[in-house]
């Protein structure tokens, strides 16, 4: 059976309130671009903002004017949406306690996931939010996925409980490794991973 090949996420919709608090948040606060809105074209009474997240793809809202914002954690039963999670770079992320703090966002504060750094937060509508920092970047003609498979192979084999610091480093050595020749005769031993 031929597979329906994936090749990244093109949209998510969110059902939101108002038009102004989805502006608010999602421009105002986390700085994603408002690039256009139209009719919902399956609900005439709904608008449909477009925004862009940092990458060119979207993050959509479906806004209704006689809906108004009730806080509250969305759900999280089997099937629900957790949170989203968005990257930001180093320097934004390290800006990201007080940014919040200013703006009275409560928050996680700084959480440490072994190959990055998140802080989690709410929407006005109650959606877990996380940004999200890489604490590596891909060697050239890598992905931060290759270098995670690559990484989470050195930590199985080694018995640890999650990747941490070192199997990322250990990963990019033994991807440049494996993507590039070298005159060298002394090259260390090569990493199988």
């Amino acid at each position: 059976m031929q597979k329906l090949q994936s090749q990244g996420v093109h949209h998510i919709t969110l059902v939101g309130a108002d038009r102004q608090t989805s502006v608010d948040f999602w421009e105002g606060v986390l700085g994603m671009p408002f690039i256009f809105e139209q009719p919902n074209l399956d609900k005439a009474s709904e608008s449909h903002l477009y925004f862009d997240p940092g990458d060119g793809r979207l993050i959509t809202v479906f806004t209704d004017e006689s809906r108004s914002p009730v806080k509250r954690r969305t759900p999280t039963d089997t099937g629900c949406v957790h949170h989203i999670a968005f990257s930001v770079s180093r320097v934004t992320f390290l800006q990201a306690v007080g940014r919040l703090d200013e703006r009275a966002i409560k928050h996680s504060g700084v959480k440490d996931r072994g190959f990055m750094d998140s802080i989690y937060f709410e929407d006005p509508l109650g959606l877990l939010i996380e940004l999200a920092s890489y604490r590596f970047e891909p060697p050239a003609g890598f992905s931060h996925a290759d270098v995670l498979m690559a990484a989470h192979k050195i930590r199985v084999a080694r018995g640890d409980y999650n990747i941490a610091e070192a199997h990322l480093a250990d990963a990019i050595q033994a991807l440049v490794e494996r993507s590039r020749e070298t005159l060298s005769e002394n090259r260390a031993a090569k990493n199988p991973y």
